[in-house]
């Protein structure tokens, strides 16, 4: 289970407040590490986001992990994450329009999900409760691996 996951964003406390909407969570600040939050999920299992500022890197210290800040990091990366969410396709598209951040439906093929990409920049795939049977349905070993293997895969097909 992941518990928690870092982002680098421009504006981080501005990315914590769009994110906590979506997630249906809270942030606040995140003293570990300047000018960063936290999102808190509220569920079951500590689910949370940390939004760190753009640049800043996490390096192994002499005990315990120590940060630097990059002055010219690029804003891409391959890092991204899934996450089944409560809000609805609706709700995360017209939260991610009124961001002007790139969002998108998409169709993965055994899955499909909603792309928001943070400051457009950093990409999260959501994943509504009105998608997540697929997603779940889907990510087993069996059924990764016939998938890889070119077998016949039994989905829960979308209505």
């Amino acid at each position: 289970m992941l518990h928690h996951l870092s982002i680098a964003v421009k504006n981080p406390a501005h990315v914590a407040r769009v994110l906590a909407k979506i997630v249906q969570g809270q942030e606040f600040p995140f003293p570990v590490f300047p000018n960063s939050y936290i999102v808190i999920v509220g569920d079951k299992y500590g689910t949370a986001i940390e939004i760190q500022p753009l640049g800043l890197e996490l390096i192994p210290g002499e005990t315990a992990v120590i940060s630097q800040t990059n002055t010219s990091p690029s804003s891409f990366s391959s890092t991204h994450a899934a996450m089944t969410v409560p809000s609805s396709q609706a709700e995360i598209e017209a939260i991610a329009e009124n961001e002007g951040w790139l969002h998108r439906y998409c169709d993965r093929g055994p899955f499909d999900l909603i792309e928001v990409w943070v400051e457009n920049h950093f990409m999260f795939e959501f994943i509504p409760p009105e998608m997540s049977s697929r997603y779940t349905d889907f990510m087993s070993i069996e059924k990764y691996s016939s998938f890889l293997n070119g077998g016949q895969i039994q989905l829960h097909k979308k209505t």
